[in-house]
Parts: C-alpha cells; structure tokens; sequence
C-alpha cells in the first residue's frame, strides 16, 4: 500500500513562550511555508513565521474609486443625457447634489470588496483543512500550541523536519496527511 501524501510536520507546545522559540528557529533554519495554531493571540508571533502585511486596503481603496467615479458617471449621465429635468434654472451636471450618493456608493462598494477581498486572500471559505487530520488538534483552541511545517516548503524533508521539530523542544511531533 502507498504511503499517503503528507501536508506538513506538526509539533505541540506545552506554553505560548515554547512556540514563539519555536517557530523563530524554524524561520531562522529557513523555512517559509510554516503556520502557527493558539488559543490565543501571541505576541510577535505573526513576525516570526513571517507574515508581512497585506495589500487589502490598496484593494479596498481601489474599490472606494471605482464606486466613487461609478457613481458620479451614473448621476451624471441620468442628469444629462437619460432624464434631463431642469429645476429653477440650474445646470444638470450639478455636482454638489451628488456628493451624499457619491458618498454612499464610495463606501458600499469599498466595503463589499474588503469582504470579497478577504475572502478570497484568505482562501475562504475553508470547510475543511488538513491540520483537521491530527487528533491531538481539537485541542488548539483550549490549551495547547501548535507548529506546523508545510510540505510544500522548498527546505521540507519529513525526517529533518521532524527531527528539528523535536529539537525545538516539542511535546509531540506528527504528520499531517492530506
């Protein structure tokens, strides 16, 4: 029988302190597929498996212009072109009379394309994930810390990982199959 493919090498913690040491050698040993599991936020963790920033709010403003000149070109062309009405002699391209609705399409659009941008930077919706295979990780979200090295790391080899996983001082370390 084939040995089944594997996602990563995962190791637990006992404490927030033994992770956080944990995961800054794994990215100092070079490894950049990494991802960290707590119950709890820990700080400069993010730093140490090397997560940098995101561009979701160059895309969130791009989606406020994009509403904003939508919606200026959509009142424009009712108010001029579509449906002309002249009120007390005023022009019809009256910009100031757009800026309430401008305004409110600026922000809806803005704030559906941060959620659809979430989403989608974030590969959600996720039903199921492979770190769901391990037993011991239904306690991730109660009182234990876990590491997990990616097989898709070009510097993975499941022995040497694993190896340097019990290194760091892990209480267990486990294959995460697919």
């Amino acid at each position: 029988m084939a040995r089944p493919r594997i996602y990563g090498v995962m190791a637990e913690y006992e404490n927030p302190g033994e992770l956080l040491s944990a995961a800054e050698q794994a990215y100092a040993e070079g490894y950049r597929q990494l991802d960290a599991y707590s119950p709890m936020p820990i700080h400069g963790l993010a730093e140490a498996i090397g997560f940098r920033g995101t561009r979701l709010p160059l895309l969130v403003l791009i989606g406020g212009i994009l509403g904003f000149v939508l919606a200026y070109l959509m009142l424009w062309s009712i108010e001029t072109i579509i449906y002309p009405v002249n009120v007390g002699g005023r022009p019809h391209n009256s910009w100031p009379a757009f800026i309430p609705i401008m305004f409110e399409t600026t922000v809806l659009v803005a704030a559906i394309t941060a959620v659809l941008g979430m989403l989608g930077m974030n590969g959600l919706p996720m039903p199921y994930h492979p770190v769901f295979n391990n037993p011991r990780f239904v306690t991730a979200s109660r009182h234990r810390f876990f590491l997990c090295i990616e097989s898709r790391d070009p510097k993975f080899d499941a022995d040497a990982t694993a190896k340097f996983l019990q290194q760091t001082h892990a209480r267990t370390v486990s294959e995460v199959e697919w």
